[in-house]
């Protein structure tokens, strides 16, 4: 397993206080969008999406302009080394004025991890290779779509994309020789990361084609481009021994404008050049922006919210935004793409492929909220990760980025997000081929410690690293692969598979009462300190985690978590402290282990479900509190308003989700677990005309805690609801109050299930 930070061995920039700048990104006023539901008036939802935010801090964002889902995201990029550069782009808030190094076409949303930036452009005045791109903070402008920055010396760039192409307009400010370079050697990293394989072509005066081979994170990523250019270049001039930097001479008048169409491909430059005059036809940059920003809206639309609150309207839509970005599209307009086995392959017919899952991270809330929100892109998901096991060596995907197995992060959560969607009962998934790769993970290969786990019933400390982490992310991935081969009908599998799942229980150490790390004759690992990632220097017990953080990290049976802890009094305690220790951390802790309440740390996934655990512990008043506070605190309309790193989506769905008022605690199971709605009301629009509704009444924004619930008009007394619930559409109104209603889900019969049967929403 290669962590994120064993890659990218870089030390992190402290996390600040900054102020929020003032962008021309604020709310627009009316729009042209037509009315989703007849509960709201028609609203422009892109209005309220704020591209920096989390482009300071530690988030990792990216401001450029992308649409939904798009393979391409044309973008700035300020830098190319740092970690807090991971996306290519990083402000320092008390630094107005900065450099911009060029603008490239793929960027990663919100990682821990750097790649990409592929194909620079960056413009200059004069006939020399332009140098870096002088601007102030103050002259940028973004939207969904659209990105907009004047540098020092007068040159106003433009960008906007299609799905698959991206569109630059560069004014320049006087009549002059102009250059505009083009450098396929730029990336992410120092000078150990390798660009290969690739050159670039000049097409007559207005054309260059090319391509070139990455060994960076996804080692011996390919990706191939055409670029055409609004008017012919006086000269096209290679860089001094280089065959993958050329700069390209125009002659300009006085606020005259040159425009650049660029289509990408992991294909071939054919394919390229066929996405560049499908997508982007003509030179009507406007036409193009206009259709980026309408794309934005249609989905941003789906969910419509109602609240006086504007700052949590702009984070919420931002944060919608931010769920869009990733997984992103990895196929031709022809339906061609690359392969995980480098070889090319045809889809068939409405089949689309995509890359970028940050499994480890998304599995717990970005997918299960794709399948309430983008139902029809789920089997496109989920058949693409099915592929990707079939055509890998590396087998079930774990981090995979354009057709190369990162094998970044714990466990393989390709099976959770596979799992989820079949309970869940979405047609056209290729189960069989899926739990054939689950089956040989799960029972035969000898992958990062999963022979001691089958043996032992746990991995061990003296064998495998990070094994407490990973002992837990294999009963997960264990209770996964059950939910599969249940509905195949291989119970005697599924039967194995449940209770190998509570293997957790094996490294929970009654005397601590936290999870620990033990070796293969069974003693404990020592010295123990739970503040610790492991129990000496360079040997780590715990994944980006400590005791305090994993010992809480079992989503699919916390009744049994408690039953370990001694009962539902004894955990609620320690579960308190959790959240009442001080927050300080030993040096040698990553730095995403950010957004820190006690030793709760919202800024790094594994902790995301723990707020929700006091629902089964029949004090779910606790929860609606601890997810109220985090909400408003751990959120903000400015730049850097995220807790820790985006990644791809996992930090804004969380948001989603639990402003909405319930989270997915154990995807696998089809349920979700009540929380405190922020809004007053918010409704989801569904397949056929339907929608899922959540109100609440309340007298102030104090009232943060459930009196009462009722669903479709009658009593509501559990803490959970189900997919199948809600799939053709439910009302949910909440009764708000200001003081805790400690009846109110108390019953051991209102808790959510621990390991529950196995209720398929369709036959299969």
């Amino acid at each position: 397993m290669i962590s994120r930070r064993q890659f990218l061995i870089s030390s992190a920039i402290a996390a600040g206080s900054w102020p929020l700048r003032s962008y021309a990104w604020l709310p627009k006023t009316v729009s042209t969008l037509a009315e989703l539901t007849p509960a709201i008036a028609p609203e422009d939802f892109a209005s309220f999406v704020n591209p920096f935010l989390g482009t300071a801090g530690h988030g990792h964002m990216y401001p450029g302009a992308t649409v939904p889902f798009g393979a391409v995201q044309l973008s700035p990029d300020t830098g190319n080394l740092n970690w807090d550069e991971c996306s290519g782009y990083h402000q320092n808030t008390n630094e107005p004025d900065s450099q911009i190094l060029g603008f490239s076409h793929t960027h990663l949303s919100g990682t821990g991890c750097g790649d990409m930036l592929d194909v620079l452009i960056t413009p200059g005045l004069g006939a020399g290779v332009p140098g870096k791109f002088q601007f102030s903070h103050g002259e940028e402008f973004a939207e969904p779509g659209f990105y907009k920055v004047t540098s020092k010396n007068g040159i106003r760039v433009e960008l906007t994309a299609t799905e698959r192409a991206g569109f630059h307009r560069y004014t320049f400010p006087k009549k002059a020789v102009v250059s505009i370079a083009v450098d396929l050697d730029h990336h992410f990293g120092d000078g150990s990361v390798e660009v290969d394989g690739g050159s670039l072509l000049v097409m007559g005066n207005d054309g260059l084609m090319g391509g070139r081979t990455v060994h960076a994170w996804a080692d011996g990523r390919q990706i191939y481009f055409a670029l055409k250019t609004s008017k012919p270049f006086m000269a096209a001039n290679f860089a001094s021994g280089s065959k993958r930097k050329i700069n390209l001479q125009f002659h300009v008048e006085a606020g005259e404008s040159v425009l650049l169409k660029l289509g990408i491909s992991a294909v071939d430059v054919n394919g390229a050049q066929l996405n560049l005059n499908t997508e982007i036809p003509d030179w009507n940059f406007n036409r193009v922006r206009s259709a980026a920003r309408e794309a934005w809206n249609r989905e941003l639309s789906r969910i419509q919210v109602q609240t006086n609150d504007l700052a949590q309207k702009q984070i919420f839509y931002t944060a919608l935004y931010h769920t869009m970005l990733a997984p992103t599209l990895f196929d031709d307009v022809d339906g061609r793409y690359r392969g995980m086995d480098h070889q090319i392959h045809q889809l068939q017919p409405g089949e689309h492929n995509y890359s970028t899952f940050s499994l480890w991270d998304t599995f717990r809330a970005l997918h299960p909220l794709f399948t309430i929100m983008h139902p029809e892109r789920v089997p496109n998901f989920v058949n693409t990760l099915i592929r990707m096991s079939q055509e890998s060596r590396a087998g079930l995907p774990v981090w995979p980025l354009q057709g190369i197995e990162t094998g970044c992060m714990t466990g393989y959560h390709s099976v959770s997000v596979i799992a989820e969607a079949a309970v869940k009962g979405f047609p056209g998934l290729n189960l069989d081929a899926a739990y054939s790769k689950m089956h040989q993970r799960a029972f035969e290969d000898d992958y990062q410690g999963l022979d001691s786990y089958r043996e032992l019933g746990y991995v061990a400390a003296n064998q495998e690293s990070e094994s407490a982490s990973k002992t837990l992310e294999y009963c997960y991935n264990d209770w996964a692969i059950s939910r599969v081969a249940r509905i195949l009908g291989n119970d005697s599998d599924a039967e194995i598979l449940e209770n190998r799942s509570r293997n957790f229980k094996n490294l929970f150490d009654s005397s601590t009462n936290f999870i620990r790390a033990r070796n293969s004759d069974g003693r404990w690992v020592t010295p123990f300190n739970p503040l610790e990632i492991g129990h000496k220097p360079n040997e780590r017990d715990y994944t980006e985690a400590n005791a305090w953080q994993t010992s809480f990290g079992i989503l699919h049976d916390p009744a049994g978590l408690i039953e370990a802890f001694g009962g539902r009094e004894i955990f609620i305690e320690k579960l308190d402290l959790l959240f009442n220790q001080s927050s300080a951390l030993p040096p040698d802790m990553p730095p995403d282990i950010t957004g820190m309440v006690g030793q709760y740390a919202h800024g790094n996934e594994p902790c995301h479900h723990v707020a929700y655990l006091y629902n089964y512990a029949g004090q779910p008043y606790k929860t609606q509190a601890r997810v109220s506070e985090l909400l408003r605190d751990m959120y903000q309309a400015k730049l850097d308003g995220l807790p820790g790193n985006e990644d791809c989506g996992q930090m804004s769905a969380w948001y989603i989700m639990s402003a909405m008022g319930f989270y997915a605690v154990d995807p696998a199971s089809g349920n979700y677990v009540f929380g405190s709605p922020i809004f007053d009301r918010v409704e989801i629009a569904i397949p056929d005309g339907k929608a899922l509704i959540f109100e609440a009444v309340r007298k102030t924004i104090n009232d943060i805690y459930i009196q009462s619930i009722t669903m479709n008009g009658k009593a509501y007394t559990k803490t959970w609801f189900s997919h199948g619930d809600v799939m053709d559409g439910a009302r949910f109104v909440f009764q708000m109050g200001a003081t805790p209603n400690p009846a109110y889900g108390s019953s051991v019969d209102d808790a959510p299930p621990s390991i529950p049967p196995l209720h398929l929403l369709v036959s299969r």
